[in-house]
């Protein structure tokens, strides 16, 4: 095991009801004035957007609200909430939703405090040094955004999905109420399993040292949502279900799988980032063609560590056997594992390629992923 410094500064606040609670929490750190951030209207109908807002009034707690985030969050939005954000001198975030809207709460945040245009944190033409406090009430479990500092957003007239992150970015509180992702529909659920799946295994297959501890720890996270996703694909309301699929995600990236270890990537993010950029496809969609094309690709890197994921995760042995079964999976609970599944043809290879090796020359990857190689684990999935 690496030696390590661990720092996760968030607290979680887990259980039925305690969204009604938002001011409360707020207050206790002073703020007194928030955006609240949301992404569609549904919030309002089904009663969340106002016991929020009743919590904030309740606390004496100003606020604006604004709405609109999609999925793949755009910089248009982020631009004009720092807007908002300055004009009437708000002192923190409250975002309702899932991932995209923390991501974006989170750049929000960023861009409250620097002068210049946000998407400059994104590019490396800016680091963040500060950001006023972001909180989150969660309607969908996912991307762990609750739990850790980072954010991604498309720039739509650069067609870039790219990432900021910095410590000023962890939610100071992460409501996740399982009751209010209940209604999450089937799809969304596969592509959130999908995305978890993807957060795990990019850096169990990958890293050069890692601990017995943490692949035990991965292992029970994938186990766990196996299990839960298709309970809940059964049973949408059944909490305690709802309850460990929701921990699940906010463990596989809120920095523990990450202690004592290192040489890790983020392979299939790197790549699926091009196809949201350049196709909008949701995130999970995108890594459920990718992930299982890429592990094909890298299989014979580590074939220990693919022969152990194969028994201990599905029962099965050999890399193939692994490969398959959660390809089988994938397509059993509704996520696309092929380009035409996906909407999308051989004529996208190239052009994904090319953009997704923007993204590997930003993160430093691109001695190892050269953009033929990407265009190689691409055409995998072109069936």
């Amino acid at each position: 095991m690496q030696d390590f410094t661990f720092y996760n500064p968030t607290r979680i606040e887990f259980g039925k009801g305690k969204e009604a609670n938002i001011g409360s929490y707020i207050k206790a750190f002073s703020v007194g004035s928030v955006l609240v951030l949301y992404g569609s209207e549904r919030i309002k109908k089904e009663g969340l957007f106002g016991r929020v807002t009743a919590s904030l009034e309740e606390q004496g707690v100003r606020y604006q609200a604004l709405g609109g985030v999609v999925s793949n969050p755009v910089i248009r939005l982020v631009r004009d909430a720092v807007k908002v954000v300055k004009e009437h001198n708000l002192q923190g975030i409250v975002a309702v939703g899932g991932g995209s809207v923390a991501d974006s709460a989170k750049a929000i945040a960023a861009g409250a405090t620097y002068d210049g245009d946000v998407w400059d944190f994104f590019i490396g033409k800016a680091v963040v040094e500060g950001a006023i406090p972001v909180f989150t009430v969660m309607t969908l479990a996912a991307t762990g955004s609750e739990m850790n500092p980072y954010g991604v957003v498309t720039n739509e007239e650069t067609r870039q999905k790219y990432s900021l992150g910095g410590p000023s970015l962890y939610p100071k509180v992460s409501v996740i109420n399982p009751e209010l992702m209940a209604t999450v529909t089937p799809d969304y659920l596969a592509y959130s399993a999908v995305d978890i799946f993807a957060h795990c295994l990019d850096l169990y297959f990958t890293a050069k040292v890692f601990p017995e501890f943490t692949a035990t720890l991965i292992e029970n996270i994938l186990e766990t949502v196996l299990r839960t996703t298709d309970v809940l694909m059964d049973n949408p309301g059944d909490y305690d279900a709802r309850g460990e699929f929701a921990w699940a995600s906010t463990m596989a990236l809120n920095g523990n799988t990450f202690v004592g270890v290192s040489g890790n990537t983020f392979d299939t993010h790197m790549i699926e980032h091009a196809m949201g950029a350049l196709h909008g496809i949701p995130h999970g969609a995108g890594l459920s063609v990718v992930l299982p094309a890429w592990m094909q690709a890298i299989k014979n890197d580590n074939p220990a560590r693919f022969e152990r994921f194969a028994n201990k995760v599905f029962g099965v042995a050999g890399a193939d056997g692994g490969i398959a079964k959660l390809t089988e999976w994938f397509s059993a609970i509704g996520a696309p594992v092929t380009f035409a599944q996906a909407g999308l043809s051989a004529d996208d290879v190239d052009p994904i390629a090319e953009n997704a090796f923007g993204n590997a020359k930003l993160w430093g990857m691109d001695p190892l992923y050269p953009q033929q190689r990407i265009a190689d684990i691409l055409k995998l999935a072109v069936k």
